[in-house]
């Protein structure tokens, strides 16, 4: 039975935008292909008024308050996040598709941030040196930047904007959060419960939008740091817009992740991960493993595990407890599908095919089932291109060697695995493999929120990761305190450069 879509709007000051929209964008359920919501787009001229509205929040409350007042904050968003994960998370599949186990995880892993974020005192501690010349001491602070801007991918709808958001509030910084038009009611949320938290009004905005709010963000003069998480071709441009107009910007790309597969690895687990891998969140993970190197003579023994646990997969919506849900548009489940012709075409081979059987849903939804490629060779687009569907290819190698020297290869470099029972071979491939994540027999090696989050290569535009001490470090700027108090032995003129004595 349809519904009338729901309007979903800016939170702006710590309310709901009460304006008429010159621009809307239709919001779906990937699951039914159902609209469900209407959401409005802002112009340059909202986005605007809500960096002027920020950065007085900004100068006139959280700037000055004090790390007690910021950590109690902190602690009680904290609770209230993990008491509505399941709401969040409902949001999450909704709009995305993912299953609820699995968004589930998603608000958790940004709920660590948080946690992270609660110990910002100890954090932000500076350095302290007495008596550097005589009567002379030397001191180290971290200030906070003024109002910052987060944009966020469509596929991580919470635990992104959870990377940023916690460690640049507790930094003492109003944010502005430009999220995903195709699922944004996730982000709304969680920025309700900070103000539920008792954040002041106006330190934590959240503005919908496309291109055009995106270049607001990019070019505003009061926008001091652009953190955003996306694919390459927009990370490099969001990297280069922003620090042409003077801001310091972690911008996080694209990525095409190998595991690489040892003979001396166990296949039962290595067959596992990359099932996993390959297709939880139907492969819309930055951190999916999408390339497999089967180091030989392995291969047909790890395909076939491989194609034993798909076939016991389920497809479908993600409220009903299946394995794997949608993709999140109709446009991209027909681009992720027309990889499979183009694999056929290339000659590698179809293994299993995604396009064959059922569904357990109801509606026109954007299926595909998970998809193994087998004998992919490296210049065939499926091994190139970053197909972010569940599209997984296996490629035959002969060594170690050769199978590194393809990750190195790689323009990108987010994160990778290794699977083998050698520990000289792994702590080898951590050494020598070009990628800012590793996982040794560990598919998926996202760090835990007390290490940064990032890649290397075309992985990465900017010096900074996400959250960890990368993480505070961006959201502050130092500054070195020289101090001496009155003594009128050190009085008088001299115009010579201040030594140390």
């Amino acid at each position: 039975m349809s519904t009338t879509p729901t309007r979903i709007t800016h939170l702006i000051g710590g309310t709901s935008w009460q304006g008429s929209p010159a621009r809307t964008s239709p919001v779906f359920n990937p699951a039914t292909g159902e609209q469900t919501g209407v959401l409005d787009l802002a112009s340059c001229e909202l986005v605007g008024e809500v960096v002027r509205s920020a950065k007085a929040a900004w100068e006139s409350s959280w700037q000055r308050a004090s790390l007690t007042q910021r950590t109690q904050v902190l602690f009680r968003f904290r609770e209230l996040l993990n008491e509505r994960k399941a709401e969040i998370a409902e949001l999450i599949t909704a709009e995305h598709g993912k299953v609820v186990s699995d968004a589930i995880g998603e608000v958790t892993r940004g709920l660590e941030v948080a946690e992270f974020a609660c110990g910002i005192p100890h954090l932000l501690k500076g350095g302290f040196s007495e008596n550097v010349s005589t009567k002379v001491d030397v001191y180290s602070i971290r200030q906070s930047l003024g109002v910052v801007a987060v944009i966020s991918p469509f596929n991580f709808p919470a635990m992104v904007p959870l990377w940023f958001v916690p460690v640049a509030i507790a930094c003492g910084n109003a944010v502005v959060i430009k999220p995903s038009e195709k699922d944004p009611s996730a982000v709304n949320a969680v920025a309700a419960l900070w103000k539920e938290a008792g954040l002041p009004d106006g330190i934590l905005n959240v503005v919908h939008g496309d291109k055009e709010a995106v270049d607001a963000l990019l070019t505003h003069p009061d926008v001091k740091a652009i953190s955003f998480v996306g694919s390459t071709p927009i990370a490099k441009y969001v990297y280069e817009t922003g620090t042409a107009h003077g801001k310091r910007v972690q911008a996080l790309g694209g990525a095409k992740n190998h595991m690489l597969v040892l003979p001396d690895a166990d296949l039962d687990l290595a067959a596992d991960a990359a099932v996993n891998a390959g297709f939880g969140s139907a492969g819309e993970r930055c951190m999916a493993i999408s390339a497999l190197l089967a180091v030989e003579p392995i291969a047909d023994d790890l395909v076939a595990k491989i194609t034993d646990r798909m076939g016991k997969l389920v497809t479908g919506d993600g409220t009903r407890g299946c394995d794997m849900g949608p993709l999140v548009t109709a446009q991209h489940r027909d681009k992720v599908t027309s990889y499979l012709d183009a694999g056929t075409q290339a000659g590698a081979t179809l293994v299993v095919d995604g396009r064959d059987g059922d569904v357990d849903a109801d509606g026109e939804g954007y299926f595909l089932k998970p998809t193994l490629f087998d004998h992919v060779t490296t210049d065939m687009s499926i091994y190139q291109d970053e197909i972010f569907g569940p599209v997984l290819s296996v490629v035959r190698v002969a060594s170690y060697d050769e199978g590194l020297k393809l990750i190195n290869d790689n323009p990108y470099g987010n994160g990778t695995a290794i699977f083998t029972n050698d520990g000289g071979a792994a702590r080898r491939f951590q050494n020598e493999v070009e990628v800012g994540m590793v996982g040794v027999n560990v598919p998926i090696p996202v760090p835990m929120a007390y290490y940064s989050f990032g890649g290397w290569k075309n992985s990465l535009f900017g010096d900074s990761h996400a959250h960890g001490m990368e993480g505070v470090n961006f959201f502050t700027r130092g500054k070195v305190v020289t101090s001496r108090w009155l003594d009128p032995s050190h009085g008088g003129i001299e115009l010579g450069f201040p030594q140390n004595t």
